[in-house]
């Protein structure tokens, strides 16, 4: 649906059915390349760098081969800040990581192509800022995580196929549900985009505690 045709913005509204039922619902703003005000919150300092940090498949000892592959075949590379939480939450049980991220190939030169690399990437690993704060890994038991909404602003260019930093952090979750939000910063410190990411979150012991 077209909702608005400016001189420099434009705004389009799509939905996406199955069997008659809608089940996907996004609204979209596109902007001309314009002069203008520019600041951006600078990125954290202190990070180790992707290539002092293990492979996240070095974390993956133990793990069936079947389910190992789910990992191994993903098209992008993955270091975290401190440790993944695939099988287990190692140290404190904090709600904040971060995740150097790229693609494994490199890509065409097309930022439209990149922008969209990067609205893959942006939903890989946001949740865990939510599960690190309450030492539930992605192996827990019974375990149930869907994305609830999605946001993300694109700010200035970026390729995909160089190391991007992904922070991450969690202010609030309660009764089921959690919000984490993210920063994308370029290897050089550029602010590429920014996230927010709504999710349900349902763990058979907690709900048993309650």
């Amino acid at each position: 649906d077209r909702i608005h045709d400016g001189r420099s913005f434009s705004t389009r509204r799509t939905q996406a059915f199955q069997e008659g039922v809608p089940i996907f619902s996004m609204i979209a703003s596109f902007q001309d390349e314009d002069p203008g005000i520019d600041h951006q919150a600078p990125m954290p300092a202190g990070m180790p760098s992707p290539e002092d940090l293990p492979d996240f498949e070095d974390h993956l000892e133990g793990l069936h081969p079947v389910s190992k592959r789910l990992f191994t075949d993903r098209p992008v590379d993955l270091r975290h800040i401190p440790s993944p939480i695939y099988l287990a939450v190692e140290g404190e049980r904090a709600a904040n990581q971060a995740v150097w991220v790229r693609t494994r190939r490199p890509l065409p030169d097309d930022p439209a192509i990149h922008r969209a690399a990067l609205a893959y990437v942006s939903d890989l690993t946001i949740q865990e800022s939510i599960l690190r704060a309450h030492g539930i890994s992605w192996a827990s038991p019974g375990l149930k995580v869907a994305s609830l909404d999605h946001a993300m602003w694109w700010h200035r260019p970026g390729r995909m196929d160089e190391w991007m930093l992904y922070v991450q952090e969690s202010p609030s979750a309660r009764g089921g549900r959690g919000l984490a939000t993210g920063r994308i910063y370029s290897r050089e410190g550029t602010l590429v985009a920014s996230v927010a990411q709504e999710i349900m979150v349902r763990v058979p012991s907690v709900a048993a505690e309650s």
